[in-house]
């Protein structure tokens, strides 16, 4: 997509967020808890609780993704405070907070939710949203510049990863406990698309198509109901990005890359040096930082990642 097929196909950027520090969104939550202790655990937290890395997340954008067009915010009531001291300064002014409500309009029966899959089943509903788009974690990060063909190729979407078999299918787990987090949510999206084996994605930006997902819901408006209607994760739940890009695997409207083009930090136990030569050294050749539950980080590496994030979107 040069540039000519740029002005044909703009391209917008969706992030979720959510502040878990927040006394009113933490009250709403706990009424629909059943285990009102699990709110305190640190594995149920870090899916909430966050450091402001969504400033880097948006700066990172700006600085190496000029091309985009709008970054859409979505959240429940809530506005990350950077954008709240900064709404009225140029930098911000093409990053716009969308509310669960507008998402999940005619089906707010299904609000609240504390569950980030039917957040991203309903994001293809913003209003105006760009019929590409590449869809953000908030622990996502460019870390260096970026073109729209690192993302869509004659309008296709470019998907970063590998063939895997399913989980039930591998000797090594034949007679363990099926495990139901993140790949198995993956998994069920490419079984009920019929496939054999699942592309597996890793943690990059995700290019999307909202006509993707808005034609195959149309036609199958009970796997939409399903996927949204629950408030926190349950294992009957698929990926929805992963869902998408099966779709579009299986329509041959898509481009598969292996080279994930990442770095990828999703724990925090290496001494400092580790980090700085991964950063300072390895990631001059990486598009993508990927920092997961960076709010369990360490003081000491979580202050040098958040200043080394500072210098490098700024």
């Amino acid at each position: 997509m040069g540039k000519h097929e740029q002005q044909k196909h703009p391209i917008d950027a969706v992030i979720l967020w959510v502040d878990g520090n927040d006394e009113k969104h933490r009250s709403k939550m706990l009424l629909y808890l059943e285990e009102k202790s699990k709110v305190n655990s640190k594995r149920f937290r870090t899916r909430y609780d966050q450091v402001n890395e969504i400033k880097f997340t948006i700066d990172s954008i700006l600085k190496f993704a000029k091309f985009i067009r709008n970054i859409y915010v979505i959240t429940d009531d809530q506005t990350p405070s950077f954008l709240k001291e900064n709404e009225r300064k140029n930098k911000y002014g093409n990053v716009k907070i969308v509310d669960h409500k507008t998402v999940f309009k005619d089906y707010e029966a299904y609000l609240p939710t504390f569950n980030n899959r039917p957040i991203e089943t309903c994001m293809h509903r913003i209003p105006e949203l760009a019929e590409h788009f590449i869809y953000f974690n908030d622990d996502f990060f460019l870390i260096n510049e970026i073109k729209p063909e690192d993302f869509f190729k004659n309008g296709m979407p470019i998907l970063r990863g590998k063939w895997l078999k399913f989980s039930e299918d591998k000797f090594k787990n034949k007679f363990k406990k099926a495990k139901t987090g993140h790949k198995h949510a993956q998994q069920l999206g490419a079984k009920i698309l019929g496939f054999k084996k699942y592309y597996n994605f890793r943690h990059t930006p995700h290019p999307l198509r909202k006509s993707t997902f808005e034609n195959y819901f149309k036609k199958h408006p009970e796997v939409f109901i399903e996927n949204i209607k629950y408030k926190f994760r349950n294992p009957k739940q698929f990926t929805p990005q992963g869902f998408a890009n099966h779709l579009e695997i299986k329509q041959k409207t898509c481009v598969l890359k292996k080279d994930l083009q990442l770095l990828y930090f999703r724990s925090y136990k290496k001494p400092l040096y580790w980090y700085k030569f991964k950063l300072n050294i390895k990631g001059k050749k990486k598009l993508f930082l990927g920092l997961q539950s960076l709010d369990r980080a360490p003081n000491l590496i979580l202050d040098y990642l958040l200043g080394w994030l500072e210098k490098r979107t700024s």
